[in-house]
């Protein structure tokens, strides 16, 4: 898709394909907050993983675990926190999906936090 930051990876500086299949590739922003972080991005695009196909899903599932090694060898992390944003509303701010691969330590100030901390927060609560 024409301007589509995740589509024209390839074409910028900042960001780094580190391994690839067929139907996606995991791209590194070298400067990062936590070492090692980065997406699994889908080839072709779409907005959200509910156009994933198949055999995109497969293909995810299966760098995913190539990711994971590369990390461990590279980096130890101590724990993963591995997710989707799916619309703006749940954070997603680039329209085209993508699985962010996020290494934990230890000694980060966040650590222990994982997804479901900030769902337990009373500040979050709807209001109905």
């Amino acid at each position: 898709m024409k301007d589509c930051v995740l589509c024209d990876i390839e074409l910028r500086n900042d960001q780094r394909v580190v391994l690839e299949n067929k139907f996606c590739r995991f791209v590194q922003i070298p400067q990062g907050v936590l070492e090692g972080s980065g997406l699994i991005v889908p080839v072709h695009h779409g907005a959200t993983p509910f156009e994933l196909t198949k055999e995109e899903w497969i293909a995810t599932y299966d760098l995913l675990q190539e990711v994971k090694k590369h990390l461990d060898q590279k980096h130890q992390p101590d724990g993963y926190n591995i997710g989707w944003n799916s619309g703006s509303v749940a954070g997603q701010h680039i329209g085209h999906a993508h699985l962010h691969v996020i290494p934990r330590f230890q000694d980060e100030p966040y650590a222990g936090r994982g997804i479901r901390y900030w769902f337990k927060q009373k500040e979050n609560k709807r209001l109905s």
